[in-house]
């Protein structure tokens, strides 16, 4: 039976999963420029990924798995080694906006490939929220005056204030993320060094308090700390000599990512021991917290480390609003999204329809949150999101590999087993989003085939 005569039901099912449904016929689409160098890249990468992560997922780690979140973050940074590789293998070779959602589509399916980017839009969109809603918090935690405000319409402003910042270029938002890296990592150096100073012994690894399955529970939420080194990835476009400088940036980030990690991550430990009934609080403030509640610590110290965290949250907007609008041009370009949304600026430097779209969809989740129910909802997708990355850099061809297939193979393993690990509601939420945005799928491939562009 040949298309014409299946019923417009199974048309929309068979070009939704076909893997070699043609795409619509469509001009070249206008090209960012190239203006990201290697240490723009690394600092884009460090921006995304000191933020939250550092701030807020270091330390449920140590609620989770004790003194053992050490070996849960160790285990987080090799599967992160592994998709950082992949994910710089195809970048290397397909260094265009979009991430795995490309990759999905070039490699497998176009419901695979798109199925990456929905959930890459969803996971860092609500970690975008949080973070603006923790720099909120921060506000007013700082100005007592602010706490009459609603925070929701804070972090409104702060969003907004972001998104003007990207409008006005990739430059501009590189430089501005260089000195707010340099910031962050002062501030954790601060909370590290009068964390260890003060802590009266060092963790022991006791066999009595190890469990398996926090240990890997908490390695599924730290994962998501190392993720920010996709947005180098994703703005593969704008990255000058991107064979070259794509791979070392992942690594560099990586790199120095778990040298921090690791450090910060025994100071925690170091501190929580002798706080009793330590928890998460706001992600501007955290760490700071734990200085404060320790009673030989400058009370200087621990407000420099609330500074900084709300400095990191800055950072992590920043970034997220950049690399999500590259993803969200990237489904614009083949109609995935609106296509209305593929326009660049008039310099050429700036998606800004995909930009304010982006905006807008992180206001509207900060209108609630719960930090860790959205960490735990980023966790889910960012693992789907890199398990696509690994699976299409499987499926490289040799000429295009720079690194052994066990390499992929072992990222794609390493997603797909801490998938389970992660709470049940995680993963029943997580699942209905990926039916919502199989639904959207549905609709858009529906309306291409209706309104094919000539």
């Amino acid at each position: 039976m040949d298309g014409g005569q299946r019923s417009p039901y199974v048309q929309i099912v068979f070009f939704a999963f076909d893997r070699r449904m043609p795409e619509p016929a469509e001009s070249t689409p206008q090209q960012l420029k190239r203006v990201v160098g290697l240490p723009g890249a690394v600092t884009l990468g460090l921006g995304s990924i000191l933020g939250t992560g550092v701030f807020v997922s270091l330390l449920i780690a140590v609620q989770l798995a004790g003194e053992w979140a050490i070996l849960s973050v160790a285990i987080a940074a090799g599967l992160a080694i592994c998709n950082g590789l992949s994910s710089a293998q195809l970048a290397a070779s397909h260094p265009v906006s979009g991430g795995a959602y490309e990759y999905g589509y070039r490699f497998l399916t176009p419901v695979l490939g798109f199925n990456a980017g929905w959930m890459f839009l969803i996971a860092k969109g609500a970690s975008a929220a949080t973070a603006a809603l923790a720099f909120a918090e921060g506000v007013q935690y700082l100005i007592p005056a602010a706490g009459d405000v609603d925070i929701r319409v804070l972090a409104a402003v702060i969003i907004a204030a972001v998104t003007v910042l990207v409008l006005s270029g990739v430059r501009r938002s590189v430089r501005v993320n260089g000195i707010i890296v340099g910031l962050v990592l002062l501030a954790l150096g601060i909370f590290s060094v009068c964390a260890l100073s003060n802590a009266a012994t060092l963790p022991e690894f006791s066999s009595a308090s190890f469990s398996l399955r926090d240990v890997f529970h908490a390695a599924a939420l730290s994962f998501v700390a190392y993720t920010g080194y996709g947005r180098v990835a994703t703005m593969g476009e704008e990255m000058r000599d991107p064979a070259r400088n794509i791979p070392r940036a992942v690594i560099a980030t990586l790199a120095t990512t778990l040298v921090v990690y690791l450090i910060v991550t025994l100071a925690i430990v170091a501190l929580v021991a002798p706080i009793p009934n330590v928890h998460v609080g706001s992600a501007a403030s955290s760490l700071g917290q734990l200085l404060s509640d320790n009673a030989q610590t400058s009370p200087v110290a621990a407000s420099l480390v609330r500074g900084g965290a709300m400095i990191a949250m800055i950072g992590v907007l920043l970034n997220l609003v950049l690399g999500l609008s590259r993803v969200a041009l990237a489904m614009s370009r083949r109609r995935d999204l609106p296509s209305w949304f593929a326009t660049l600026s008039a310099a050429g430097d700036s998606p800004h329809r995909a930009v304010l779209l982006v905006a807008v969809m992180i206001a509207l989740l900060a209108w609630s949150g719960d930090i860790y129910r959205t960490w735990s909802i980023s966790a889910f997708a960012v693992l789907i999101y890199y398990a696509t990355a690994n699976l299409s850099a499987l499926r490289q061809p040799a000429e295009e590999r720079r690194y052994p297939r066990f390499v992929s193979l072992c990222g794609l393993v390493g997603c797909l087993g801490l998938i389970p690990f992660v709470d049940s509601k995680t993963l029943v939420g997580g699942t209905v989003l990926m039916i919502v945005g199989l639904v959207v799928k549905l609709v858009a491939d529906f309306q291409k085939r209706k309104h094919p562009v000539t």
